[in-house]
Formats: structure tokens, sequence, C-alpha cells
């Protein structure tokens, strides 16, 4: 049986980023990587911009940062001055304005007094320059200011607006399709009966993939019936990715492995040395399988069948869905993993690397990391004050406080 890491190879290895396409920049678009270098259209500033309420001036007509200077303009952001300031003279100005002709430095309005058409200045600091950005000086035309491969945070936004591009090439959000399996599997809006269990996996997987960066779609859930499952099957192969929850393991009843093959899903593993999520599988469609055009024309739909058991299902997609998902997007794929200390003694047997829900802290000295209360796979609820899992060894182990940890670090909250 692969080991996660041999597995995780497996994905990313059989995961290839999707086409790049032309967009629209809004926030939207936050998270995106660029798909191209874009350069700035003009200068910026575009001229040589005040950096302070206060007054335009020639430096050298301070003795000891003092004078009493002639006010001949005020000049408001948005202006354009029209008076060529000389010596004994002084204009008015506020942050943002353009500096007038003749001026070399501007003094803060708190460091000056104003009486009548008069300003008297003491700024002992005063020197050609001073709270000026010149022309040019954050970028010039046809710079290259933002490159290919770029991650778009509000601070790439803002810049994409200044140099006045509303449309670029960008990687796109993946579709990814869900659907849920099993007999016993009702909708959240229904009372179950006592064979029956509400489905919790859709919504939640649904909400890690939204987390990812993709686009999910629930197509519902699959009865064990190989002609219910395979409609919904084909419909999810038109997506970048399909996951499945449920019906993978090795039961009469569970019948996804059957239909993926069918419908000529090409299954690269099955089954990973871990708990919980143990029954994972991953595979690929060809294009000639896809039913689909991709921007770049066909191209395969990855398969991911996921444990049954919400926690399973949940520490499954963490390891290799969601490294999937952001391989798409030519994102850092991870999983993040970090070292983090025991908060206390914990023992534990098992017999294959267990993934724990744990609650990882940052703190003075480095990481901490406590384990929460869990029952096993099924127990979603012991998995609420975890934002982490931490990786205990297959075996017998009685770890002790402090005692550094392998975790496995899910989005930030």
């Amino acid at each position: 049986m692969l080991g996660v890491a041999d597995a995780l190879k497996i994905v990313l290895e059989n995961v290839q980023p999707l086409a790049p396409i032309e967009a629209a920049i809004s926030y939207e678009s936050l998270g995106l990587v660029l798909a191209e270098d874009v350069a700035s259209d003009l200068d910026l500033p575009p001229f040589d911009k005040a950096m302070m309420d206060g007054f335009a001036l020639r430096a050298a007509d301070l003795v000891d940062g003092k004078a009493e200077l002639t006010i001949v303009e005020e000049i408001p952001a948005g202006k354009t001055p029209t008076v060529e300031v000389k010596a004994g003279q002084a204009s008015r100005i506020m942050t943002g304005a353009p500096v007038p002709r003749g001026i070399d430095a501007v003094v803060m309005i708190e460091r000056c007094e104003v009486v009548g058409t008069r300003v008297r200045t003491n700024e002992p600091r005063v020197r050609a320059g001073l709270n000026i950005l010149h022309r040019g000086k954050e970028m010039r035309t046809g710079e290259v200011v933002l490159h290919v491969g770029a991650r778009l945070r509000p601070q790439e936004l803002g810049l994409l607006a200044a140099v006045g591009r509303t449309r670029v090439q960008l990687q796109p959000r993946p579709s990814v399709a869900i659907v849920s399996t099993g007999d016993e599997i009702v909708d959240a809006s229904v009372m179950p009966s006592a064979a029956q269990i509400r489905n919790s996996n859709g919504p939640m997987l649904a909400a890690q993939v939204a987390r990812a960066g993709a686009i999910p779609r629930f197509l519902g859930i699959a009865r064990d019936d190989v002609n219910h499952l395979r409609a919904l099957i084909a419909e999810g192969l038109q997506a970048d990715m399909l996951i499945l929850s449920g019906g993978v393991s090795a039961g009469k009843l569970d019948l996804v492995p059957g239909v993926l093959s069918e419908l000529g899903v090409k299954a690269l593993f099955h089954k990973v040395e871990m708990k919980p999520g143990k029954p994972i599988l991953f595979g690929v469609a060809p294009p000639a399988h896809a039913q689909r055009l991709s921007p770049g024309g066909a191209r395969e739909t990855t398969v991911f069948g996921l444990a049954g058991n919400p926690v399973g299902s949940m520490v499954g997609f963490e390891l290799f869905v969601r490294p999937g998902i952001r391989k798409l997007m030519t994102l850092e794929p991870g999983p993040c993993w970090i070292r983090a200390r025991l908060t206390k003694d914990h023992a534990y047997r098992t017999d294959r690397p267990t993934y724990h829900p744990a609650r990882l802290t940052l703190t003075d000295t480095g990481f901490t990391v406590k384990p929460t209360v869990w029952f096993g796979s099924p127990d979603l609820r012991g998995v609420l004050s975890a934002n982490a899992f931490v990786l205990l060894p297959e075996g017998d182990h009685n770890h002790r406080a402090g005692d550094t940890m392998m975790v496995l670090r899910v989005e930030d909250e």
C-alpha cells in the first residue's frame, strides 16, 4: 500500500495547470495567479508630488529652518499650479498635489504659521527634496511592475488599476464537481430514519473546495445503483475535477471504482497507508472521456474518491485534493507541514500513520500543538476546535509534553 508522500507525488505528477484565460479584474480575482507580465502605461507619480499638507518653497530661503515668505497660490490635489515660486515666496499645497516650478521642498503645515498673506516656517531639517515624491519614482512608462506567477492580493489589484489594466491573462479557478454516495445518505433538510445519516460531506467538501480557491458544484447524492451513480459521475467528469465521498472501499455496494473504470477513468492508486481516509482513490479521465473542452482544448479531469466517514474525507482532501486544486491554479501546492511542540503528554496505539485533529498555536517560542478529544473518523464534532492535524506515527507511543511533532496545517481561520 502506498504511503502518503508517494501518493501525493502521483497526484502532483498527473495534475496539469489549467490554460490561462483573459478576465476582468475585480475583487473576485483575489487569490488568482497572473499569466502575463504587466507593464506600466505611465510614470508614477506622473508629476513631482507633495507628500504632506504644508507649504512648497525654496529650501535656500530658510536660515536655520526659519523664514517669512509671501503666499502666492493655494494648490489643492487635482489642480495644476499656475504660479512659479520665486525667492521669498511659497505656495500653500495639499497632499498629492503637483508641486509648482521654482520650489525644491515642502514644509509640513505643523511647522508653519500663517499670518495674513505670509507664512512663517520653523523646520531645521529642511533640505532639497523634503516631502516631495519625484515623477517616476514609483515606476516608469513601460517598466514591468507585475510578473507572470504573481498571486493577486489587494495590493496587486490596486496596482493593476493604477496602471490602467482592467483585463489580464489569469489562471482561472477550477470547477470542482462533488457527489456524495450511499443509500443511507439523506439531505440535511430531512429527518433521518434509524438507518440513515444526513449528508455532512457534501457541504463540508464544497466549503473546502471554495477555501482552496476553486468553484464547487454539488451534483447530489448518488444512490447505491449503478445507473444513478453512472449518470452523476458522467456529469461530474465535465468539470476540471470530480470529488466523490463514500463507495470507494471493498464492500458489496462500494460501486464507485467499477463505475469510474467503466467511464474511462484510470485509477492511479486506490488505498493509502493512513488513518483516517485509507480507502482514497485517485484517477484521471483522458480527454476522450472527459466530455468537455477547456480554453486550451480537451483536457483530463482529475478524480478523487474519498472515504465516506467525514473526518476521513476531510483529511483526504487536505492531503491530496487541495494540493491538486492549487496545482491547477499554478499555486504552490503544499500541503503545509509545521513542526510544533506538544503541550501535554499524549499516549496512543495505531496500526497506520494517523492524522489526529489538533489545535495549533503560535507562541513567542514557536508553534505548539494540542490534540483534541476525538472518537475516530465519524466524529466530525471532534474537529470543531481543531485547526490542524498532528501526525501520529504508527505503533505504540507515549509522547511527552515538549516533544516535537509534525503537524498538517489547514487554511487560516
